[in-house]
């Protein structure tokens, strides 16, 4: 057991890494012209639900139940069509550590959600998390610049916002089916709802892709946003939540603007300036407020 769940912190600690990568791969093909987001989205969708199909020959085979269907299809929703379109859109407008940061929000989001929904009750302290944690994230989206001129970063931010909203849906969603499935059993079904819910919107946009352009390093980052952020992520967070709490695996989300700040940096795709340290120090505070008891009380 403490090896399943040792095994399971590698997890959810590795799926944000992939993602911290991934905020400058997926920019800089956007950016660069390669290819616009909703085609790279469909790209994305399309390549990772062949890879699911393809290794699900090799996963235990179990039967779903038919009301598990309806499930798959509003996880596709939350978890991949409007998740996906709208982080890939938002990234063509803002920056890798504006994107990053306001994913830190996730876990505050889970909170509410937890409150509206399930009816937990919320504390003094975690309404002031909750308070400075959306703070941080209007200084990042009202004030935060960039350096490209054609960048909107508010628009930019928004959209990234409403990516990390579906995305804490989607883990509520996703936890008893990590739970009642073996993760082949339920995600490849979920990349085909999710293939043919994204359709419409890339399909033009793929189609108009010269592959010509494509230079060996741009393929390279493709390839990574295809299997690295998306085969390899949907596959370890249902294998951490098999083990771990809903909220445990938010909590990860914490490393994620750091790797991605980094990495960003290093590539020369982003900077770091006051601001973004004033929007990052409120964001991690309010999560902190949020999240304190149940990282101390149990994982």
């Amino acid at each position: 057991m403490v090896s399943d769940r040792n095994s399971a912190f590698v997890a959810a600690f590795a799926v944000q890494v992939f993602y911290g990568v991934t905020f400058t791969f997926a920019s800089d093909v956007i950016k660069g012209g390669y290819i616009q987001p909703f085609g790279f989205i469909l790209l994305r969708v399309a390549g990772a639900a062949t890879l699911f199909w393809l290794f699900s020959m090799f996963a235990p085979k179990e039967k779903i139940d038919r009301k598990d269907f309806i499930t798959f299809f509003f996880a596709a929703i939350f978890g991949i069509a409007l998740n996906m379109l709208t982080f890939f859109k938002g990234l063509e407008f803002t920056t890798p550590i504006h994107a990053s940061v306001i994913m830190v929000v996730v876990p505050i989001l889970v909170l509410i959600m937890s409150a509206i929904f399930l009816k937990e009750k919320i504390l003094p302290r975690k309404i002031l998390g909750i308070i400075l944690g959306l703070s941080g994230a209007v200084v990042l989206s009202v004030y935060g610049k960039s350096a490209l001129a054609s960048d909107n970063v508010p628009l930019g931010n928004l959209l990234v916002f409403i990516n990390a909203v579906s995305y804490s849906i989607y883990i509520i969603i996703i936890k008893k089916l990590s739970v009642k499935y073996h993760p082949f059993t339920f995600i490849k079904w979920l990349f085909l709802f999710g293939t043919f819910l994204v359709l419409p919107f890339g399909y033009a946009e793929l189609s108009a892709v010269d592959w010509a352009l494509f230079s060996p390093f741009v393929i390279f980052e493709t390839l990574f946003v295809i299997i690295g952020a998306t085969f390899a992520t949907y596959l370890l967070n249902p294998l951490a939540l098999r083990q771990l709490k809903a909220s445990t695996v938010s909590t990860f989300l914490y490393i994620q603007p750091v790797i991605a700040g980094i990495f960003a940096i290093i590539m020369g795709s982003d900077s770091l300036n006051l601001i973004k340290i004033v929007a990052a120090t409120l964001i991690f505070a309010g999560v902190y407020l949020v999240s304190i008891n149940k990282v101390k009380t149990r994982t």
